[in-house]
């Protein structure tokens, strides 16, 4: 019997292929947007305007506070309500965005406060603009911190990308829930689907700890 799963599960494969390939390249996309939307707020996060810092608080705090299957279903149920209609697709790019940034903005200006008003005022009395003295002399020290936290981000939220399949996309998730139903099976396909996840979820932790080492081994030597 074990054999008959099998074959048939061989069969499918393709199908996997197909969800593996959306699963890829959406966690790929959102990772990409969710980092820039999360150092924008980041950035306001540590603002001295304090209804800037409020807004850029609240919203992280919603994020975080919240499941993602709640913000997936709100986004996808609810906003048509008020006449924002979105696609399966672009409900899970819009909510992973989202919960990427809400988690990378804490990260980054946790990463930032963590530099010392000293580095801050002496950049200011060299004449640095505010965006020169984050980007010569801030960020350069802050990425370091930033970077590990940053990576587990980047997997949780892949790990997190297996929630769209409630609303429909076709990812690795969702091929398997529909495989199941004919592959009575479970163990065996989603030992699969696992699989498919964690050769994602590898090669990311191990490149950016790559990247980070050669960051602070560059930091060492400055």
């Amino acid at each position: 019997m074990f054999s008959f799963y099998l074959q048939k599960l061989i069969a499918a494969f393709p199908f996997f292929l197909e969800g593996f390939w959306v699963t890829l390249w959406l966690s790929g996309l959102c990772i990409v947007t969710g980092t820039i939307l999360g150092f924008l707020v980041g950035f306001l996060r540590i603002s001295n305007i304090k209804p800037v810092k409020f807004i850029a608080g609240f919203y992280s705090d919603i994020i975080r506070g919240t499941p993602f299957l709640v913000q997936i279903f709100f986004i996808y149920f609810i906003f048509p309500e008020f006449g924002i209609q979105l696609g399966p697709m672009e409900a899970a790019i819009v909510g992973l965005t989202l919960l990427h940034g809400g988690f990378i903005c804490e990260i980054v200006a946790a990463g930032i406060e963590m530099i010392p008003k000293g580095q801050w005022e002496a950049a200011e009395s060299s004449g640095f603009s505010t965006y020169q003295r984050m980007r010569y002399i801030i960020l350069p020290q802050a990425m370091p911190g930033i970077l590990g936290p940053l990576t587990g981000q980047y997997i949780s939220g892949i790990k997190e990308s297996a929630i769209i399949s409630v609303i429909g996309v076709m990812d690795v998730t969702r091929v398997g829930w529909l495989t199941v139903q004919r592959i009575p099976h479970g163990l065996l396909v989603f030992s699969l689907v696992a699989l498919f996840y964690f050769s994602i979820c590898y090669p990311t932790s191990r490149l950016i700890a790559r990247f980070e080492k050669k960051t602070t081994h560059r930091e060492i030597i400055l």
